[in-house]
């Protein structure tokens, strides 16, 4: 055999020292990664018990706190009641009303947020059926109250501070709130040992890593700090592009659903102007249906024996008709989603045209002044957006108003620098002023005002988004808003918009009416009455309907002037009255005048599309517009035979 040099002996022993090293530097390799691995899953475990922790007790403490919220605000309710029922003023029952209604609005969201817990669930229902009962007992005390009977709604009132249903909504909601507390402690015990567990490991995994790599400096940590290096690198750099990726994603989702939501609240908006615009119209589409029937009635009583008065009511009947179509069509006009093509508008018929819109909708005790000084100056815009911004900043005023003051609406043309009004360009501007003499607001609540969802309104009563619509629907239209307010001097909000060329009218298509045959009974005597309505078309058609049916009606257009009437024709049996009237409503009226005339019987007329109170009317007889000759000869017998009655009567409707 030949001989082995000691060369090759060393070079054999350093070749066999080098793979040992490699194989336990690779060993060493993949014990740290597997540490690392599992140390990463420890950490992700503690962190998901720790966020799923502190999901719960966030869930636990919004019971707690809604349950408290709920006690509050019924124990406000029932404070509320307790006033109403010593005072009898009706603010303080609307308070009560309206608290109650908070109430059950938050017994839902209980139902909603607990639904999840099959023990809490037969709490919140009885706690529903304890408020439901409540809620019975003191609306007897609140009905005791509104007719007069304060002293059994005040012993009823305290009799109910110890019923059984405020102890057992009160039982219910700490017994819910004391087991919500224990599930907190529980949730919270369970969670603090899920992640002392997850630390425990976490520090023996801490330590194995800290040996081993230990173990690898000495082996050769340049070999171990390089590749640790580059895959510390690559991890974070994965990491990054993991986490921008789901950022990029969730932005989008997110982006997305903000459109969608903004889309809906915008048609909300809209469809509550419609909801408040909805009882005006109704009103004065009831008023003009009146007029025709009544109008269309006579023509036919009158066609063989008196041709000229046939034309004069057919004519009336055609006005009323005409008038309740182009109410119709505003309507409609608010309720399409999709906006309408832009058109050239004279800003002064514009508003003019929405005056009758704008009483209707912010009520009798808002006085409403309509000024015209834009000499005929014309903007480029959709009509539907731009009434809906008159219509907004009206109901905004009135809100700062209280509902009762002077609400002024004027057009005007103006010439503005460059600049001087926001960013307009310099040129001539059609302007839009709607002020109020409200309660103002302080500077760094007029500087937020057209921030999209920033509102000084109680929550549910306002979204935040109206002024905001207002303001990019100006900056579409090339235009700039201007607002000056303080506190208790009132706001006024002036749109400005470019001059733009002047309109060309057109007339708008009548409507054909269909005619309708009328029923004539006879009436056994004949009755001096008096007819107080506002609305000069109705009373004439109302008076004429009476002396076509053999009464000698007394025509009144004001109620005010009512106890004068009735002094000057001691004759008088009857009262016909509409029910809402600017100066002082019916069922006022009747309230001063029973006492006097205790003989005159009463008959209510009202042009209310929905359904009527009969007690509000003192069990008088009501009868709804539109109605018949017919419906009025059986109204008017009623209401003169009710005299004799001791209860109340049903609704009148032909």
């Amino acid at each position: 055999m030949p001989a082995v040099t000691q060369d090759e002996v060393e070079t054999a022993a350093q070749g066999g020292g080098a793979r040992w090293r490699i194989a336990m530097l690779v060993v060493m390799g993949l014990l740290g990664a597997a540490v690392l691995i599992a140390l990463i899953v420890t950490l992700g475990h503690a962190n998901r018990q720790r966020d799923r922790a502190l999901e719960l007790q966030a869930h636990s403490y919004d019971v707690m706190i809604l349950a408290r919220t709920l006690s509050g605000t019924i124990a406000r309710s029932e404070a509320s009641l307790g006033r109403y029922v010593i005072s009898g003023d009706k603010q303080l029952g609307q308070l009560y009303f309206d608290e109650w209604l908070l109430a059950g609005t938050q017994i839902d969201r209980l139902d909603q947020i607990t639904n999840d817990n099959p023990e809490q669930q037969p709490r919140v229902d009885r706690l529903r059926a304890a408020y439901d009962a409540r809620g019975r007992e003191l609306s007897l005390t609140a009905l005791n109250t509104r007719y007069g009977k304060n002293g059994q709604a005040l012993a009823r009132y305290y009799q109910g501070r110890k019923a059984p249903t405020l102890i057992e909504i009160n039982t219910t909601l700490d017994t819910l709130i004391a087991r919500e507390r224990a599930l907190l402690d529980d949730r919270t015990a369970a969670a603090l040992g899920s992640v002392e567990r997850s630390s425990w490991v976490a520090g023996v995994l801490a330590i194995f890593g800290v040996l081993i790599v230990l173990g690898a400096i000495l082996l050769g940590w340049f070999t171990i700090r390089a590749v640790g290096e580059r895959a510390t690198a690559l991890a974070d750099a994965e990491l990054e592009r993991e986490r921008a990726d789901e950022l990029t994603t969730a932005v989008a989702a997110a982006t997305a659903e903000l459109r969608v939501q903004e889309a809906k609240l915008r048609q909300i908006q809209k469809m509550e102007a419609v909801g408040q615009l909805t009882g005006g119209i109704a009103h004065d589409f009831n008023n003009m249906l009146a007029v025709v029937l009544g109008g269309l009635e006579l023509a036919r009583r009158n066609l063989a024996s008196d041709p000229a008065s046939v034309r004069r009511h057919i004519d009336s009947a055609t006005e009323g008709a005409n008038r309740a179509a182009a109410l119709t069509r505003r309507l409609l006009a608010f309720s399409r989603e999709d906006s309408l093509k832009a058109e050239t508008i004279d800003a002064a018929a514009l508003v003019s045209g929405m005056s009758d819109l704008l009483d209707r909708t912010l009520g009798d005790a808002i006085t409403v002044i309509v000024r015209d000084d834009a000499a005929g100056g014309c903007v480029r815009a959709d009509r539907v957006q731009l009434e809906n911004a008159v219509l907004n900043l009206a109901v905004n005023a009135r809100d700062a108003m209280n509902g009762r003051g002077t609400l002024t609406v004027a057009t005007g043309m103006t010439t503005l620098a460059a600049e001087q009004v926001g960013r307009c360009a310099a040129g001539d501007y059609v302007t839009i002023m709607v002020g109020d003499d409200g309660c103002g607001m302080a500077p760094d609540v007029a500087e937020r005002v057209f921030e999209p969802f920033f509102t000084t309104k109680e929550v549910g009563k306002g979204t935040g988004l109206g002024l905001s619509q207002i303001f990019a629907l100006v900056q579409q239209l090339h235009g700039e808003v201007g607002i000056v307010s303080a506190p208790g001097e009132g706001t006024t909000v002036t749109l400005y918009f470019p001059l733009a060329a002047e309109l060309v009218a057109t007339p708008l298509p009548t409507v054909p009416i269909a005619m309708v045959e009328p029923i004539a009974p006879t009436m056994p005597e004949t009755l001096q009455i008096l007819v107080v309505e506002d609305d000069p078309r109705v009373l004439a058609a109302t008076t004429g309907a009476l002396e076509e049916i053999g009464h000698h009606p007394i025509a009144c257009d004001d109620p005010l002037a009512a106890p004068a009437i009735l002094a000057a024709n001691p004759g008088i049996r009857l009262i016909i009255s509409d029910v809402l009237m600017p100066r002082q409503t019916g069922p006022e009226m009747i309230a001063a005048l029973s006492p006097l005339y205790p003989h005159v019987a009463v008959l209510f007329v009202t042009g209310f599309a929905g359904e009527v109170n009969v007690a509000q009317f003192g069990g008088h007889e009501v009868l709804r517009k539109p109605f018949t000759l017919n419906g009025l000869e059986r109204a008017v017998m009623t209401a003169m035979a009710a005299e004799r009655r001791e209860t109340n009567h049903p609704i009148a409707a032909e």
